[in-house]
């Protein structure tokens, strides 16, 4: 037995000694359909627009981002200028003036060195792979090939000229690197400057196209951005440059080969990538010194380690205190990704973003309280002062199952969870 169709949707007569005599038809909301739809095809079409910004702008669209990482950069500066009587476009100018006089007297100072160390170097890396290798066989008895190696790393005669023609002309080859790139550091030095200067007012502005509960979120996120984001920024500078100077002081007075590049490249590599920045911007300089004279990289460790001790105690505390930290593990993804998206420059900016990211989300976040059972803390792991160290008086043997175990609020359950089965 079969039931008419009814709308259109056939329908099969059910088993009377099973089911009611009936069938059901379903139906969808053509409103909600058409919603769905809608939905779909605007948020296809929106990132089809911004993929299709990005393939065509990406670049202009990346020294906005520097732009603004400037702007953020410069705001403790701009904002004690502006406290003490200067109006804001003016303090904003003098900051970015401070940055250029800054670099010209680097180059002035340094750049004739940095810029023959560096073709030096870039010439040498051939000799320092084979008398470095040649160390090792010598030293380890390993059968290892110069040659091999460097066509493993894809450096040939080739590119060494290339890369060593570009600072042959010491400081006018620094000169033609700053002209080939004076489009892109004067857009970022203008907009740098506008989104300072203009900053309240652009908030304003940005402001007024939202509703007034999307405003406190706006204004919230602002904040974020500028004052923690900021401080981030500016503290790593500083670390940055803290790092550079003492390494090249150290490197120096040690006789380091290529002493000035060196220095500067383990100062900055050791803030802005995390974890492994310390010992890459270390073990550069420790290998070629090895092709040289070994001895002294035993100097150079002792002076990272000693020095390392001294940042993490004084320096880093007193110049991070109003900043944000970021867990090493998220900063080293934020490093990868921004390499990927952006090349070298994006281990730079890669933490700041990645700060701002994790400053909006611990402000909106839902959390909940714990259940005691995850109040407790192992044996052995690392005391910390935050919200997720543990109770201190709640400790419980590492590697054991939580369920079970006699926790503070009920004393009276045993502790079999936490013993070996095969204990009497």
């Amino acid at each position: 037995m079969t039931n008419e169709p009814k709308d259109g949707w056939p329908t099969s007569a059910p088993d009377r000694d099973s089911v009611d005599d009936r069938t059901f038809t379903v139906r969808f909301d053509q409103v909600s359909v058409r919603r769905a739809v809608i939905a779909t095809v605007s948020i296809l079409v929106a990132f089809s627009i911004l993929k299709w910004l990005w393939d065509s702008a990406g670049h202009f669209i990346f020294l906005l981002m520097l732009a603004w990482l400037l702007s953020i950069a410069m705001e403790p500066s701009v904002a004690w200028l502006a406290n003490h009587g200067l109006k804001r476009g003016l303090a904003s100018g003098l900051v970015i003036l401070a940055i250029i006089l800054t670099t010209i007297a680097f180059i002035v100072l340094f750049g004739g060195i940095f810029v023959t160390q560096s073709a030096e170097l870039i010439k040498g890396f051939p000799e320092t792979v084979n008398s470095l290798v040649l160390w090792l066989n010598q030293t380890f008895h390993l059968t290892l090939d110069p040659t091999h190696i460097l066509d493993s790393l894809n450096i040939d005669a080739g590119k060494i000229a290339e890369w060593a023609s570009t600072f042959a002309g010491g400081i006018l080859g620094v000169l033609g690197l700053v002209f080939g790139g004076l489009f892109d550091t004067l857009t970022i030095m203008v907009f740098g400057y506008y989104l300072s200067a203009d900053g309240p007012r652009l908030r304003r502005i940005i402001g007024s196209w939202l509703p007034a509960r999307m405003q406190k979120v706006f204004v919230t996120v602002w904040d974020i951005a500028v004052i923690k984001t900021g401080g981030f920024v500016v503290s790593k500078i500083v670390l940055a440059a803290l790092s550079a100077f003492f390494h090249v002081v150290a490197f120096y007075l040690i006789g380091v080969p290529f002493w000035l590049p060196m220095g500067i490249f383990a100062g900055i590599v050791a803030q802005f990538i995390p974890t492994v920045g310390t010992y890459i911007g270390i073990a550069i300089p420790a290998l070629f010194t090895l092709a040289v004279d070994p001895v002294k990289v035993v100097w150079i460790i002792a002076f990272a380690t000693v020095y390392q001790q001294i940042e993490s105690y004084i320096f880093t505390p007193r110049v991070s205190r109003a900043t944000m930290d970021v867990h090493p593990a998220i900063a080293l993804a934020a490093v990868f990704i921004g390499v990927e998206l952006f090349g070298p420059i994006g281990a730079i900016i890669g933490i700041p973003l990645a700060a701002a990211i994790l400053a909006i989300i611990e402000t909106y976040r839902n959390r909940y309280e714990l259940v005691p059972e995850l109040t407790a803390r192992t044996q052995g792991e690392k005391q910390r002062d935050d919200a997720f160290a543990g109770d201190p008086n709640f400790v419980i043997p590492a590697g054991k199952p939580l369920t079970g175990i006699a926790t503070p609020d009920d004393p009276t359950d045993d502790l079999k969870a936490l013993k070996d089965p095969h204990e009497k």
